[in-house]
């Protein structure tokens, strides 16, 4: 386990870089994971950020890729629900690096 420090306060993250725990996140952990990983957080990231906390809030655990791409396809419309659209968003990969800035575990099955 490591550490990152936001804002003065030290948080646990796993060995790839997430989390220890989902309940320490908030926006400015999501801006330095953002920063880290040269991406500027714009509507459409905060919007994906926001669903995805929504999502393990209720499921308590993070969305694999085909999973996410269905359910914002049913939340959000086919333009926004689609793999194309997350990579633009996310080019290191929607899954795991939504799910970083998002401060959600690891999702099952990312590589």
């Amino acid at each position: 386990m490591g550490t990152i420090e936001v804002n003065g306060t030290t948080l646990e993250v796993d060995d790839d870089g997430f989390l220890a725990n989902p309940e320490n996140w908030s926006p400015d952990v999501a801006k330095y994971y953002a920063i880290a990983e040269g991406l500027e957080m714009t509507p459409q990231h905060w919007e994906i950020v926001y669903f995805l906390r929504e999502y393990y809030n209720y499921y308590q655990i993070a969305p694999m890729i085909r999973v996410l791409v269905r359910e914002l396809g049913k939340r959000c419309g086919p333009d926004k629900g689609n793999i194309k659209y997350l990579y633009e968003l996310f080019p290191g990969g929607p899954a795991k690096q939504a799910c970083r800035i998002s401060g959600l575990p690891r999702p099952t099955g990312c590589v």
